[in-house]
Parts: C-alpha cells; sequence; structure tokens
C-alpha cells in the first residue's frame, strides 16, 4: 500500500512553504526557557517544524532520559507563542495517549524502536483511527525490510500521513560518522514507495557540526524532502548529544548554503531517456558476457569433476584478482568496485562447480 503523493501532510507543508522541509530543536527539551529561546530563534529562520524529545531512550540508565510530560506544556507553548507545528518521539502507546492530548502535531518513531516490530505494531494499534503525521526513522542496523515494515505497520491502521527519515546506521569499526550513511538503503525505500517522502538526519548521521552541511547537501542531492537537525542555544551544555548539536546561527548559516537542485525541463528529459536506452543495451552485453563466463565456468567444473580435482584453485584466484584491478584502472573504472564486482563473480563459480561436482566447500 502507497498512498498518493498530494495527499501527504509532509508533500503539502513543503509545498505551501517552501523546499527542504526543515525540521529542527533540540534533542532534548531540557528546561522551559531553553526551549522557547530555541524556537523564537527558529522561527525567525522559517523553520516548518519545531522538534525536541521529551523522551529520550539511552544507552545505559542514570544518563538524562527526558523530563516527560512536563515537556508537552513547553511545546504547547511554542505553538501557541510562535505559530510553529510541534514534533516529538514516541516509543510507547501511552506516549501516544499523551502527545495526542497535548495536541501535538507530528510524532516521530525512533531508531530504536524500529528494530522491534512488536513495538511499531503497538504504536500503530495506539494511533488507529487518528489523523496526526508520523515519521519513521531507519532502524539502527541496515535493514531495508524492518524499515518498511513500520512504514506499512502504519499504513495497515490508516495512518495516511507517514514519511521516512534516514538518521544511519550503528557500526562497532572507528567511521568518520556517528552513524554509517549507507545511502543505498534509503534509496531502495524510495524504490519501494516513489512518493513517501524522505528526510535525512544530518546530525545523527554525522555526530558532530562540520559533517551537518555536507549530509544535508547530499540528502538534497537525492531529493529527499528535507532535513532534520538537532539545534541548541548552547549546545556545550546540552544534556544529550551535545556533540553532534549546532547553535541557530550555525543552522541559518547551513539552510543558507543549501542548493536545492532544478525540477528537469523537457529536453533534458529526452537527453536523459536515450542514455537511459544506451544504459540498458550496455547491460544488457553485460549480462550476455557473465553468461559466457558461467558457461565457461561449467565446462572448467565438469573437467575438474573429470580428472577428480579441487575446486578452489588459491593461486589462480588471486591471478584474476590482481589483473581484473589492473585491467579496471586501465579502462578508467574503480578499481575497489571491480574487486567487489570479481567476489561476487568467484563466490557464484565456486558455487556452480560446487554443484557440478556434486559436494560442498568452504573458504
Amino acid at each position: 500500500m502507497e498512498l498518493k503523493k498530494e495527499h501527504n501532510y509532509f508533500h503539502q507543508l513543503s509545498k505551501l512553504r517552501r523546499k527542504p522541509l526543515v525540521i529542527a530543536g533540540p534533542c532534548s527539551a531540557e528546561t522551559r526557557e531553553q526551549v522557547l529561546e530555541t524556537a523564537r530563534q527558529l522561527k525567525e529562520m522559517q523553520v516548518d517544524i519545531f522538534r525536541a524529545g521529551v523522551w529520550k531512550p539511552r544507552s545505559k540508565p542514570g544518563s538524562f532520559e527526558g523530563v516527560g510530560t512536563e515537556g508537552m506544556k513547553w511545546l504547547q507553548e511554542v505553538r501557541q507563542q510562535y505559530g510553529l507545528p510541534v514534533a516529538t518521539e514516541v516509543a510507547r502507546p501511552h506516549h501516544v495517549e499523551i502527545a495526542l492530548k497535548h495536541n501535538i502535531d507530528v510524532l516521530w518513531i525512533g531508531a530504536r524502536t524500529t528494530v522491534n516490530p512488536f513495538d511499531v505494531q503497538e504504536l500503530a494499534e495506539a494511533l488507529r483511527g487518528t489523523q496526526v503525521p508520523v515519521m519513521v526513522k531507519n532502524p539502527v542496523n541496515p535493514d531495508l525490510q524492518l524499515w518498511a515494515g513500520a512504514i506499512e505497520r502504519l499504513w495497515a491502521v490508516g495512518v495516511q500521513d507517514v514519511a521516512a527519515i534516514h538518521r544511519g546506521f550503528s557500526t562497532y569499526e572507528p567511521a568518520v560518522y556517528r552513524n554509517l550513511p549507507l545511502w543505498q538503503i534509503p534509496i531502495q525505500l524510495r524504490g519501494l514507495y516513489p512518493s513517501l517522502p524522505v528526510l535525512v538526519d544530518p546530525s545523527h548521521i554525522g555526530g558532530k557540526p562540520d559533517l551537518v552541511l555536507p549530509l544535508s547537501q547530499k540528502g538534497l542531492d537525492l531529493d529527499f524532502e528535507g532535513v532534520m537537525i538537532e539545534t541548541h542555544p548552547n549546545p556545550a551544555e546540552a544534556l544529550s548529544d551535545a556533540a553532534q548539536q549546532i547553535t541557530p546561527a550555525a543552522l541559518g548559516e547551513i539552510l543558507a548554503h543549501l542548493q536545492v537542485r532544478s525540477v528537469p525541463d523537457a529536453a533534458f528529459l529526452t537527453r536523459t531517456e536515450e542514455l537511459r536506452q544506451k544504459i540498458d543495451l550496455a547491460d544488457r552485453e553485460i549480462l550476455e558476457a557473465l553468461a559466457r563466463r558461467m558457461r565457461l565456468i561449467q565446462k572448467i567444473g565438469q573437467d575438474k569433476k573429470e580428472n577428480n580435482i579441487a575446486i578452489l584453485q588459491p593461486d589462480r584466484w588471486k591471478v584474476i584478482f590482481e589483473t581484473r584491478k589492473a585491467w579496471a584502472r586501465e579502462v578508467q573504472v574503480n578499481p575497489e568496485f571491480a574487486a567487489e564486482l570479481y567476489e561476487l563473480i568467484h563466490l557464484e563459480s565456486i558455487r556452480i562447480q560446487t554443484e557440478i561436482i556434486g559436494g560442498s566447500v568452504s573458504e
């Protein structure tokens, strides 16, 4: 199930105001003064939606876990004083109940909740029959089906106004990013649901202020609907995620530098279609070449079977791996991409030979 683009709250809001859609505010609502001061400054920048978490799921107990229901009153004041729609995260059905009681305009489901279908289903049931817009962050682990499933659970109970937020994926390895972007996953999500609004959360992906601009621009370059950026009057004193928040002034600088790509005209679309047809032809040629290669692999597998030869030949694989990377450089193809491609081809070659010989192999 996918609803029409023009019926979606997030598309309508960006169309009425401008693109990109900008959602900003502190990671956590800490005090009434902090919330209202942030909102005052963001209102001057024409931010579309003010965000603040009041329930904060933390990795360890004892850290700041939000002010709870008291923060709802501050969000109500933001709406009343500055006319900004307000958004907060919900993780339990009673959070939904409290948020709706306080007329919160937009809800979002966090990455730690999206990862659990039981939790998402409970939230969906709590939202059944409501008209509140809901944003769904990707799960902490790179699982497209979990993300898609959470969105579909909301649609299934009649929640029409749904958007996705790309906030990156956890990694144990040292990395430039706090959470790996893995852009192919939100791109695949858009492929499943072309009309689904997708926003990028550069604060959680980057984990530091200097990455907010390039990550935001990357999202816009991929035609995402907008950005969600954590903004705090004094980030150094923030009670949660201090390292990744920026000041409202810094947000203004970032928004001023963001570039929205043009809508393609008829001439561009014509040129693109011609190039796509050539790409289709090239892809067909690639697949035909792969088919020829696999037929040769079958012959080698049969010969190995008849002569009782082991499937895996490490010396031969080493030659292939090195020469194909060198050939890639010669034709100006990324050699690392070629290496990854031939890893897959190698695994498929082993699978074919294993079936012919009738045994099993482990590398």
